[in-house]
């Protein structure tokens, strides 16, 4: 007896599961243990030198409470439409006020862009309408 291709979970678990480590890798490696400098450089620049270092930990804090509301599957939609919205503003901002210490300066909104597409895939065309938002 075969499944039904229509209710097929991996392809969704599988981005989930990318869309989680995208936030991991972010929040862990690139703000909270600061493997990357130029993120805190990102922050000093948009929000002042003055409390970085502490700023660039609590967006790192705030994106791995994003891996945990990604990975839970509570409110699926809702987590996608926030995710869009900070990743969205995100960029902007970087985009505007930081462009020089962008990884490939405002081409990075072809990334983000991707990020964002795959996001809105998995939380609106891949999954089944959710009962719990």
């Amino acid at each position: 007896m075969q499944s039904d291709p229509k209710h097929n979970k991996l392809p969704g678990t599988v981005l989930t599961v990318g869309i989680a480590g995208v936030w991991l890798v972010n929040g862990l490696c690139c703000k909270l243990l600061m493997l990357v400098p130029r993120h805190q450089q990102i922050v000093s620049r948009i929000l002042g030198e003055t409390h970085a270092p502490v700023l660039t930990r609590a967006i790192g804090l705030l994106e791995l409470l994003m891996v945990v509301w990604v990975l839970s599957g509570i409110w699926p939609r809702r987590c996608a439409l926030t995710q869009l919205a900070v990743v969205s503003g995100m960029v902007l901002l970087e985009c505007l006020l930081a462009p020089d210490l962008l990884l490939f300066g405002r081409a990075n909104l072809i990334p983000a862009g991707f990020f964002l597409g795959i996001v809105y895939l998995n939380a609106f065309v891949i999954a089944p309408a959710p009962a719990n938002g």
